[in-house]
């Protein structure tokens, strides 16, 4: 059967000097040169994405007036209560799991700020080498990363892969090395579209254009008018949102080129920018957002911040909180505490909620599925009160399709339970026939 002028491969590209912007899902990508359709829910990427805030959370005591400033809920099962931190997720309550009790066994003896390194390893840094394993998302990308032009992409806001035991980057190779991870906005959004064999004269056009849209209006305006309805519709959608992060893209880089003060953390106020990390942290999970949404990469991990002295120790400032993260964590169980700690932490939620969100509103294929039931989503801190390597602070959102059909509740554990063993039942809803992951002692129950 001749296909119809309509009706797009999947890898459809628009491409310009320098870049090439890839598309989202229309619906002319539906079918191919038959008429069957070509995007079943089988057919659909699984995706996981992994994200680490440093420091840990409080906690105070249920009978403590400031429990409503705790990151736990209170209750339990789906009869749990979100506390104001937490509040952003009201409205994806049925797509999201949150856990208490996980840690990793291996890790609990180990320096309460090493363990950012062996969040998604579950292994212990043994002094003088320090040698880590493999990520999870390095070990899932590994075995299913070859269907995508990238076959993960590692951010964090510190950039690099940083010192050992402070490490700058969630992600390692199946040699247990550090993965670099990129941070200035500019430079992923550049990785994503543009190309790598790109001659000097086509990098200046890029560098020197306002918009990368710009540099492909021709063949969009061209794509545009073969379209439906629908597809014209999403398209413009899609190019609006990618003029968008953009522009925030620009905005955190502005902030990102101005230097730090050379003066203790705590006295910095961010006065060049107030809103710089706000703009920052957004453009992270756009650009996330953007990466699944044209199929470039299915495993991202974000490192919000390491437990160093690094540039996101200072985000709280956004806020006009103390600019200094690491001394809110420990200000926690003070008068007045748990409220400033808590104030940040549900800023980090609700940014988190917004990506959740965007994923949730997004469908893929036929079946009425969305973006978020084909990825997992996993977010949390390897503290749970600062320099406690117990309890992490987690939440499992997403893969509805994948087969979690069981959200909606507040799961507590005991310390017999690693927290590896949620690993091994996010890989095997990947559809990996993993039996085990580090010290897992089998797949989560209740999950």
């Amino acid at each position: 059967m001749k296909p119809k002028s309509w009706h797009l491969d999947r890898r459809t590209v628009l491409r310009g000097a320098g870049v090439s912007l890839a598309l989202p899902w229309l619906e002319g990508m539906s079918r191919g040169l038959g008429a069957a359709p070509a995007s079943t829910s089988a057919e659909l990427p699984k995706r996981l994405c992994a994200i680490l805030f440093p420091y840990g959370v409080a906690m105070p005591k249920d009978d403590d007036p400031a429990r409503e400033w705790g990151w736990f809920p209170t209750g339990e099962g789906r009869d749990y209560q979100l506390t104001k931190v937490l509040e952003p997720l009201r409205p994806l309550r049925d797509d999201v799991t949150i856990f208490g009790g996980l840690s990793h066994p291996r890790c609990r003896t180990m320096n309460g700020h090493d363990t950012g390194d062996t969040f998604l390893t579950g292994n212990n840094l043994a002094p003088v080498t320090y040698r880590n394993t493999v990520s999870l998302d390095q070990y899932a990308a590994e075995r299913l990363g070859t269907a995508t032009r990238l076959a993960s992409l590692t951010l964090s806001t510190d950039g690099g892969i940083g010192p050992r035991t402070r490490s700058t980057t969630l992600s390692y190779s199946s040699k247990g090395q550090p993965i670099p991870a990129l941070s200035d906005p500019k430079l992923i959004f550049n990785r994503l579209f543009g190309q790598d064999n790109a001659s000097r004269s086509d990098h200046a056009r890029l560098e020197n254009s306002g918009s990368i849209l710009d540099l492909v209006l021709d063949q969009s305006k061209s794509l545009h008018r073969r379209l439906g309805a629908a597809d014209q519709r999403k398209l413009d959608e899609y190019e609006t949102s990618v003029r968008d992060v953009e522009r925030r893209v620009e905005r955190a880089r502005e902030w990102l080129s101005v230097p730090l003060p050379q003066v203790d953390p705590s006295t910095i106020a961010l006065e060049a920018n107030p809103d710089g990390p706000k703009d920052y942290i957004g453009a992270i999970y756009d650009l996330m957002f953007l990466a699944y949404q044209t199929d470039l990469t299915r495993f991202t991990t974000y490192q919000v911040g390491s437990y160093g002295p690094t540039l996101a120790r200072t985000f709280p400032g956004c806020l006009g909180l103390e600019a200094n993260w690491h001394g809110l964590a420990h200000g926690a169980g003070k008068k007045g505490g748990a409220e400033k700690i808590g104030q940040f932490d549900r800023f980090l939620a609700e940014n988190l909620a917004r990506f959740l969100q965007r994923m949730k509103d997004t469908p893929e294929g036929e079946d009425g599925v969305s973006m978020l039931d084909r990825t997992l989503v996993l977010y949390g801190s390897s503290n749970s009160k600062t320099h406690q390597n117990v309890n992490y602070p987690l939440l499992l959102a997403g893969g509805r399709d994948l087969g979690l059909a069981s959200h909606g509740q507040y799961l507590r554990y005991g310390a017999d339970t690693p927290m590896s063993n949620l690993f091994v039942t996010m890989l095997q809803r990947l559809g990996l026939e993993t039996a085990s992951f580090a010290d897992s002692t089998g797949p989560l129950e209740g999950v």
